[in-house]
């Protein structure tokens, strides 16, 4: 993990370093969406046994009832714990999350209100590349069901029984054996055997990220979810656990970005043989060693102030504060979730602290958070307005609508004051005010 002095040319050039994969990863997801939209299950089956070598002729498309109910049987009783413990937890963060109706009079006669409505039917995309990743099922199943999401169709092209198992925990039923760009097309348009969904939730690759991107004019997202990104921020502290954090997060994938950044030449050389002792202990197949050396960096900072600033220019999907966690959390503006204090380990969010690990990257954390249960219910608001507040608001209405040019704006009111002032000329006075 090389030390890099933070300049404004290495600034750029880690910045660079993440648009440019999404250039390469944006022209294979077209190719591969676009050909699911145009061939539909034809495309779908054939990508999925290129990419992925499964024959879903064979294997069938669906998880059936049955192997889940089963998959319950076969996993331990610590498993399904775990399960019901982060569970329990987005749960009750989700809860907290979900906007609820009210109603305001703005002024009187004039009454606005909001009514909650959840999305119909929502696709959640899981990871399945080296396992499924069961704790992604939580993240989107959990608050889906909080918001009322009538019907939820998760994707994941090798689900395991650990997967299954949580799914039958979780309530969820429909599982198919889709994943990559592939299976963000077919939720996106559907086919014959997906259904086209309200809306995609989920992290992936950078090729599900893209491919959710190319959709998300036709199909709602939640946010582009990947690949991961974290950063230390850190003057002093224990360099063993700092290493430690971001190696959790770089073996996701070959691609994932850990960055440490620091003020101190000392830590930052502790931090380095830290990184390179614990790689050792980590299986040669684990993508740490390939995103460490590709993606990952020690950058050197000639002031917290100059740190605080790249961190916010950068917005980290995942961001921690190990020392000074509050005074440094004031300075930090962008990151789709911090961690404050020592003991708050990034891998306690990605399972069961009840944060949702579905997180903005690609420094979409300068503009949104992560997934909440906000995002699967549709807030629609109402209005309601008296006769006699019709008069009222007439005349303004009428003036901004000649201002716009807008004269079916204008008549449409004009035609229910003329109405008001005829029922006046024959009706008593108060039955014009209602």
């Amino acid at each position: 993990m090389h030390i890099l002095k933070l300049t404004s040319a290495v600034e750029k050039q880690l910045l660079r370093a993440r648009y440019h994969h999404d250039v390469e990863a944006e022209r294979v997801a077209a190719r591969v969406v676009g050909d699911v939209r145009r061939r539909g299950d034809s495309a779908l089956f054939a990508w999925t046994k290129k990419l992925d070598g499964i024959d879903l002729r064979s294997e069938g498309v669906w998880v059936s009832r049955g192997e889940i109910a089963s998959a319950a049987f076969h996993v331990n009783a610590d498993f399904l714990q775990a399960v019901k413990h982060a569970a329990h937890n987005v749960r009750r963060v989700a809860v907290k999350q979900l906007p609820g109706p009210w109603t305001l009079e703005v002024e009187p006669g004039v009454s606005i209100g909001q009514v909650v409505q959840p999305i119909e039917t929502i696709g959640c995309y899981i990871p399945g590349g080296r396992n499924a990743l069961i704790s992604s099922l939580v993240m989107t199943a959990v608050p889906a069901t909080v918001a009322g999401v009538p019907r939820i169709v998760v994707v994941c092209p090798r689900p395991n029984e650990e997967l299954l198992a949580a799914a039958k925990l979780l309530g969820v039923s429909e599982i198919a054996r889709i994943g990559g760009a592939q299976a963000v097309g077919a939720l996106a348009y559907g086919t014959k055997s997906i259904p086209r969904v309200e809306k995609i939730f989920g992290p992936g690759n950078r090729y599900v990220t893209a491919a959710k991107q190319l959709v998300s004019s036709d199909c709602a997202i939640d946010l582009p979810a990947g690949p991961t990104e974290a950063i230390v921020l850190a003057t002093q502290g224990n360099p063993q656990w700092l290493a430690a954090d971001l190696l959790a997060q770089a073996e996701h994938a070959p691609d994932a970005g850990s960055l440490l950044v620091t003020t101190s030449k000392t830590l930052a050389g502790k931090v380095q043989a830290a990184i390179t002792t614990q790689l050792q202990q980590l299986p040669r197949t684990n993508p740490a060693h390939v995103s460490i050396k590709r993606c990952g960096a020690i950058v050197l900072a000639s002031s917290i102030e100059a740190a605080c600033d790249f961190v916010n220019r950068f917005a980290p999907e995942h961001l921690s504060l190990l020392s000074n966690g509050s005074a440094l959390l004031k300075k930090c503006k962008a990151a789709g979730t911090v961690f404050v204090g020592t003991w708050a380990a990034q891998p306690l969010g990605d399972y069961a602290s009840g944060s949702n690990h579905v997180l903005p990257t690609a420094g979409w954390a300068r503009r949104r958070g992560g997934l909440s249960a906000a995002d699967f219910v549709k807030c629609i608001s109402v209005q309601s307005i008296t006769r006699k507040r019709l008069l009222r608001l007439a005349d303004d209405v009428q003036t901004l609508a000649a201002a716009e040019g807008l004269q079916a704006h204008a008549n449409s009111v004009a035609a229910r004051r003329a109405n008001v002032a005829a029922r006046f000329s024959a009706s008593p006075l108060d039955e014009v005010e209602r």
